[in-house]
């Protein structure tokens, strides 16, 4: 059995195994919680993160994918850097679709690396301005999906959200403040 639970604060403040990071695909830092998680987590962390390879236009991941590295000075072991989509209301389904996969590919590669705990921001619900409302819906489906699928790969997913607006939004859609799968 595994909870899923909903908080109110900063994600660089979590004792937890993996930390995801709302990641750019150059994966460079950035602001809002890539730029809090590269200031705590301090130089290694950029450092690590430009080694990864790059493609022909410089993304070192590409949209819906995740990445990982070690985790400089945060509290956790690894910092798992998803690269959410910018929301596309033209095409909402493939926006679900790109931020469902960061979720699945952050929790799948969580659980190989042995993790126990996982933190995630609200992916997306910033400057690539997804709707919380919708956004809530595809994160928690898709965690609550993955749990049921992978029974004892992971204790505890937390969802830290950054303000009481996308905390009220997201216990609405999981009927509370943390649910047991």
């Amino acid at each position: 059995m595994a909870v899923i639970e909903l908080v109110t604060g900063n994600i660089v403040d979590q004792k937890v195994d993996a930390i995801v990071n709302a990641a750019n695909s150059s994966l460079a830092g950035g602001g809002g919680v890539d730029g809090a998680i590269h200031r705590r987590a301090g130089p290694a962390l950029l450092e690590e993160c430009l080694a990864l390879a790059q493609d022909e236009r410089g993304r070192r991941c590409p949209t819906g994918d995740v990445r990982v590295t070690g985790a400089g000075n945060l509290d956790a072991r690894y910092v798992i850097h998803a690269v959410g989509p910018v929301y596309d209301s033209a095409h909402p389904d493939r926006s679900a679709e790109l931020l469902r996969s960061v979720h699945k590919l952050a929790l799948l590669r969580a659980s190989e690396l042995g993790c126990e705990t996982i933190a995630f921001p609200a992916i997306s619900t910033g400057a690539y301005r997804y709707p919380v409302d919708a956004a809530a819906r595809v994160a928690l489906g898709a965690t609550e999906r993955f749990l049921r699928e992978h029974p004892g790969s992971l204790q505890t997913v937390r969802f830290v959200l950054f303000g009481p607006e996308h905390y009220e939004i997201f216990c609405a859609v999981l009927g509370g403040a943390s649910r047991t799968v």
